[in-house]
């Protein structure tokens, strides 16, 4: 079976009562975990945004304290399931600023992770590709936000 463009999705949703459209959300969510995620995102979340950031950074410290530090292998391989994660979460949010907070706090835990990430080459990588990624999505924000942004980044460089 061919997918149909989103263009076409759209119209048929138009034409739908609310029930219907009830009713085939529902049963989105229960095909894929992320759809019940998204779902959950934008009816409770979305509105807060704030919040959902907090609880993400929330997650993202439980994450890293559930990390096995007894070779770098483990750490890497965690360290990239948090990353996963985390790309996932902006994902839903699809703004610019929660992506940069959600990073920039990843980037900030891994650079107090202990053992230090700088006996390492690939987790040095995977940090400098995140700064490099914050840098990009700075750019392209308000002046004022760029601000404040690089002040943070310019503190996890030194």
């Amino acid at each position: 079976m061919k997918a149909v463009p989103v263009v076409t999705i759209k119209k048929e949703l138009i034409q739908l009562s609310k029930e219907e459209l009830t009713e085939l959300c529902l049963r989105l969510s229960k095909f894929k975990k992320e759809n019940k995620e998204l779902l959950t995102y934008l009816l409770f979340e979305s509105h807060h945004e704030g919040d959902y950031i907090e609880n993400i950074k929330r997650f993202i410290d439980e994450q890293f304290e559930l990390i096995n530090t007894n070779s770098y292998f483990y750490i890497k391989k965690s360290v990239r399931k948090i990353l996963r994660l985390i790309k996932k979460f902006a994902k839903y949010s699809l703004k610019k600023e929660t992506e940069v907070e959600l990073l920039l706090y990843f980037c900030l835990k891994l650079k107090e992770f202990r053992p230090s990430i700088q006996h390492n080459v690939t987790l040095t990588n995977i940090f400098e590709r995140q700064l490099l990624l914050i840098k990009k999505i700075v750019s392209t924000l308000h002046e004022d936000l760029q601000y404040d942004y690089n002040l943070v980044i310019d503190e996890l460089t030194e």
